[in-house]
């Protein structure tokens, strides 16, 4: 019989921010397809899952742990409980990260001239500090057991500027909306982060890549739809399920000679 590339069958895999958006469906895809998954998020209740979880959690295959990524002794802490309950890890998703979306305080949203720097210092601790750690503890973890996966999540603002225009409807309002340059600064920081955990681990049978997301539906303003929308060769935003093939390929042997690379979803924005 011929092995199933993608196969991912009791691979442990941790996803940091595993209760957000794309978390809860990067979860549900592993479990699906046989992995173990321990979910570490700064809100992390078991409380939290929805449901169609409950058998996963109640046959051990799914772990729930409350972690800061900003605190290294918090990712340790964590490490020691997967390792107890699940195992060595295979992979690590680093999808904790801290964005300023269109509904946000305006001091976080205002133009370039007057972002304040402590908000910058809050970005950058999880969006880029957090991913560091997470791979310095977990990576480190993988690296010494000879295998693993390594995937940071990036964003089409950390591949290309913000397009500011998407916003210019909420001036009407008189709600001024600038995307916050440390989310396109942070988001751009995890390819060279990425490359260089490529090189520095290849040796150790480690594996690092990005994968860079376009925007995702989530109920937004019908006039940012349409304004998003027109921007994107395939017209729409992405459905929140349509990134998990990213990740299940990343995670398995279908990706065995890629490391350091970027592999790009995005509906076609960057294209243009």
């Amino acid at each position: 019989m011929t092995k199933d590339l993608f196969d991912i069958t009791d691979r442990v895999v941790l996803i940091t921010g595993g209760l957000g958006q794309l978390g809860c469906q990067f979860t549900r895809a592993l479990l699906d397809r046989g992995a173990k998954v321990a979910v570490l998020d700064v809100r992390a209740d078991e409380a939290m899952l929805d449901s169609s979880f409950e058998d996963a959690v109640d046959d051990g295959r799914l772990l729930v742990v409350a972690t800061d990524v900003t605190e290294r002794k918090s990712i340790e802490e964590a490490l020691v409980e997967v390792n107890a309950r699940l195992g060595v890890p295979y992979g690590l998703i680093n999808n904790a990260a801290l964005d300023a979306p269109p509904d946000a305080l305006a001091e976080e949203n205002g133009p370039l001239e007057t972002y304040p720097s402590q908000s910058w210092d809050t970005v950058m601790a999880v969006n880029v500090k957090g991913v560091f750690q997470a791979c310095q503890v977990v990576g480190g973890q993988m690296a010494d057991s000879g295998r693993g996966s390594i995937i940071n999540v990036s964003s089409i603002y950390g591949l290309v500027a913000p397009d500011q225009r998407l916003y210019e409807y909420r001036q009407t309002e008189g709600k001024p909306f600038f995307k916050p340059v440390s989310y396109a600064t942070s988001k751009s920081a995890l390819f060279n982060l990425t490359r260089y955990l490529a090189t520095y681990w290849a040796g150790r049978g480690v594996r690092a890549n990005t994968v860079t997301f376009g925007g995702v539906f989530n109920n937004q303003d019908q006039r940012f739809l349409e304004h998003y929308s027109a921007r994107v060769p395939l017209g729409r935003m992405a459905r929140e399920e349509e990134y998990n093939g990213a990740i299940v390929f990343l995670l398995s042997e279908a990706s065995s000679y890629m490391t350091g690379a970027n592999l790009v979803v995005d509906g076609g924005w960057t294209a243009w």
